[in-house]
């Protein structure tokens, strides 16, 4: 699963996901992404699964790009524990994201394949979805 090699805190405050994003909404290394239309946590799992969905999708053909990261940690208590006694402990890692952002990218691939691929990876994710066309391959290079 992805997760940081080092963080300067174990432990971060929840934070709150308001506006559009406005870096990573542009589909760059890929023909093809998927972007989302709403704000939420992606878990290192959710992310290996979609990526998974991706690759046996289009059979280990083309190139698949992972556009997010999981940087902020979140913290659970132990089963029947007490209130107090601090913060717990760092339980599984997540990536915020927040509207318009490209979480997905793919390369090599016909449309209709990327599409399908993109669709088994947005059943995997806890945030709505949409299909997203790089410009160069909308307009031609220029």
């Amino acid at each position: 699963m992805l997760m940081p090699k080092r963080v300067k805190h174990r432990r971060v405050h929840r934070g709150r996901m308001k506006g559009k994003a406005t870096k990573g909404n542009t589909v760059t290394y890929g023909d093809y992404g998927l972007q989302a239309t709403e704000c939420g946590w992606i878990t290192s799992n959710q992310i290996e699964a979609a990526r998974i969905a991706m690759t046996r999708s289009v059979k280990r053909g083309g190139k698949v790009y992972i556009k997010i990261f999981p940087h902020k940690s979140v913290t659970k208590k132990p089963a029947e524990v007490r209130m107090g006694s601090g913060k717990g402990a760092p339980e599984y890692w997540v990536a915020v994201v927040k509207p318009g952002r490209v979480m997905f990218e793919i390369e090599g691939v016909t449309e209709e394949q990327a599409r399908e691929a993109m669709r088994l990876a947005s059943h995997k994710l806890p945030v709505k979805c949409k299909f997203a066309i790089a410009d160069k391959v909308k307009g031609g290079e220029a």
